[in-house]
């Protein structure tokens, strides 16, 4: 090509999405583990739309729920947990390591020092009684296996303490002591989400204790996780990448440049792909 960037225009981009994320008809999964594999990770805030989005890739989608089920609280080899910008995603449990040491460390520190923050800001007791609270939970949890936030402040009644969230501001309100630090937990990948209260569609979850999470070294899982979204949703901007992260653009640099991406052009700029992925991999019938 001279130099010159290969111009990837948003037809090709719709061709390679449709069939990469398993949404072209010859594309569709057998399992959700397959969709979750081929999309990174499945936005997970709404319970909704886990399901929505393994049922619309799914060879037969009138297995999602039952399937949903088995992978979730049955077989666990997917797990719902805070990931990147502090959202809760759906992911692969071998990618947990991934996700934790590339983005959750920093998140988590960031969260647990505003809970502690805003603890002391109203004079509500301070981080060793934090500690106190949260050792005693965990180890409730480790004997109940899974439990509810309100089965949790039964055997540890310090969870039910309320303090004032903003005071002053359009924001201000009431929070317990279980809801953030239980939210802190998870983000640290200390406990994740279990079963939901009710139907698939709940947004109310049982916690229980996360599992066993190898460390990886932060710029090693920064580059894999880069990877794997440029697998996926490439060609991706400098931009994508950092708002899809929430990392500092130094961080997504480096990883781009671990993985040897490649640049081309699409209509907003110039953007990054794998390299084995500059030419498409053959003619694609998106919606076939």
């Amino acid at each position: 090509m001279s130099g010159q960037r290969r111009h990837i225009g948003v037809a090709e981009r719709r061709a390679r999405l449709a069939v990469g994320q398993r949404l072209a008809g010859t594309a569709r999964a057998g399992t959700p583990e397959e969709v979750a594999a081929s999309l990174v990770a499945l936005h997970g805030t709404d319970p909704v739309s886990v399901y929505l989005a393994v049922g619309a890739r799914l060879s037969d989608a009138a297995r999602v729920v039952p399937e949903m089920e088995r992978a979730l609280y049955e077989d666990r080899t997917l797990i719902r947990m805070h990931g990147m910008r502090h959202t809760v995603f759906v992911f692969p449990t071998g990618l947990v390591p991934v996700v934790h040491a590339s983005t959750g460390l920093a998140v988590a520190a960031r969260a647990r020092a505003s809970l502690v923050k805003d603890m002391a800001r109203v004079g509500a007791p301070d981080a060793k009684w934090l500690a106190e609270v949260e050792t005693s939970t965990l180890a409730a949890l480790a004997r109940r296996g899974e439990a509810t936030a309100a089965e949790l402040a039964r055997e540890e009644p310090r969870l039910r303490e309320q303090f004032a969230y903003a005071p002053g501001t359009g924001y201000e309100g009431v929070h317990t002591v279980s809801s953030r630090l239980l939210r802190v937990l998870g983000v640290e990948g200390r406990v994740v989400r279990g079963r939901p209260l009710g139907s698939w569609t709940s947004t109310q979850f049982r916690w229980a204790a996360a599992p066993p999470c190898a460390e990886l070294p932060v710029a090693e899982a920064q580059a894999e996780l880069i990877r794997r979204w440029l697998a996926a949703c490439g060609p991706a901007t400098e931009a994508d990448l950092k708002w899809w992260t929430g990392w500092k653009v130094g961080d997504v640099r480096r990883a781009l440049g671990a993985v040897g991406a490649v640049t081309v052009s699409v209509d907003e700029g110039v953007a990054y792909v794998l390299a084995d992925a500059v030419e498409p991999a053959g003619a694609v019938e998106p919606w076939a």
